[in-house]
């Protein structure tokens, strides 16, 4: 079982993000005193107290300190058996990730971390609104890896019209350099309600270049398969065997319970989602009420959901699976949809195994809710 935490902070908004968070933190100590009363009021979601993985993410989790940390942790064992080889992550920041820092996080449960360099370039950095610079973004790397951490993901984003093939190029090949045993790389993309969306809607800055983008994904693949990387989901390659065991739960359809504002959990059978609004969170969980509303899933609803995930990674869709676990008449739905993808050669299949070609990578999306019921 999977344990997502959200911590819904972070010094300043850069300007492509959508997620939920807050950059005063005037609320921090209440909202870390609710999450750890949400987890004594949920810790029952989950058919089982054993813990595989924990993702502490944001916002920016990097902007705790230990004693926050250790709190938080010490709630988490009171409710929860965590695996001795469990997965345990913190999204970072580079700014965040001093000599200092990364000592303190070495003496907590954590022993893997996401940090989100997004690029080494200065010009991109700016352009996104990144609190960190070139020199914080390739220090925090060297400095984690001589405290123990060799665990480390690292967040990429191409498409920016600040990013040019050369830049991408060079990017990646400084990921290569640390030997980085996992990458998730991001397309930039114009979220609702953002800066960028702003700037974007009056013509302060380019729109990002769908051209460009499928170049730079192209190139994504080609150095990463060239580097000894696995492409296991659409924006996630790893060394082998180092693949995210947390997010690699969400894509398999397996079952994590979600604490904190905006957070999602997942049963099996249905879906919730808490409230995007410290105050209103707080004050819910305060009074012992979970801020959440609950979607309950019909068979539809679950089939398109694994057929959206499955898809996106490398051991795609499964007939077999799609038979007993929805019946034959999905079966017989997604084979005559999938058909003509298939013959354009968008997606491959070896026996009972669907997986989208390289270039059906660059429309899973579509390819996904063509095979929708």
């Amino acid at each position: 079982m999977a344990l997502y935490i959200h911590i819904p902070f972070c010094k300043q908004a850069c300007h492509y993000c959508n997620f939920h968070f807050s950059t005063s933190l005037r609320h921090k100590t209440d909202l870390l005193s609710a999450l750890q009363q949400e987890i004594a009021l949920r810790h029952e979601y989950l058919a089982t107290p054993h813990l595989s993985t924990i993702y502490i993410g944001g916002g920016t989790p990097s902007l705790l300190t230990l004693a926050e940390l250790q709190a938080l942790f010490q709630t988490i064992n009171t409710y929860f058996v965590i695996a001795p080889d469990a997965e345990i992550t913190l999204e970072a920041n580079p700014d965040d990730l001093t000599e200092e820092k990364i000592a303190q996080l070495r003496q907590t449960p954590i022993n893997r971390l996401s940090i989100g360099i997004q690029s080494f370039d200065e010009a991109d950095l700016q352009f996104m609104h990144r609190a960190h610079n070139t020199q914080q973004a390739q220090n925090c790397i060297q400095l984690a890896q001589e405290a123990g951490f060799h665990n480390l993901s690292i967040d990429l984003i191409y498409g920016s019209p600040t990013t040019s093939n050369a830049i991408w190029q060079h990017n990646l090949e400084r990921v290569f350099g640390f030997r980085i045993p996992h990458i998730s790389a991001y397309c930039l993309t114009i979220e609702p309600k953002t800066a960028l969306e702003h700037f974007v809607k009056h013509q302060k800055v380019a729109a990002p270049n769908e051209e460009q983008a499928a170049q730079q994904f192209e190139i994504l693949c080609q150095m990463t398969q060239e580097a000894g990387y696995q492409h296991y989901e659409i924006s996630n390659f790893c060394l082998p065997n180092q693949h995210a065991r947390h997010n690699t739960s969400y894509w398999q359809g397996k079952h994590y319970l979600g604490i904190g504002p905006s957070a999602h959990s997942f049963n099996g059978h249905s879906r919730q989602w808490n409230i995007a609004n410290n105050a209103k969170y707080i004050e819910k969980i305060g009074q012992k009420q979970i801020p959440a509303e609950i979607e309950q899933l019909t068979l539809n609803n679950q089939y398109n959901e694994y057929v959206m995930t499955s898809l996106r990674t490398i051991w795609g869709s499964n007939l077999q699976y799609i038979q007993e676990q929805f019946g034959a008449e999905f079966q017989t739905h997604f084979l005559q949809h999938i058909l003509p993808f298939e013959q354009e050669r968008y997606v491959m299949r070896e026996k009972q195994h669907f997986r989208l070609t390289f270039k059906g990578k660059l429309l899973a999306d579509k390819i996904a809710m063509n095979l929708f019921r």
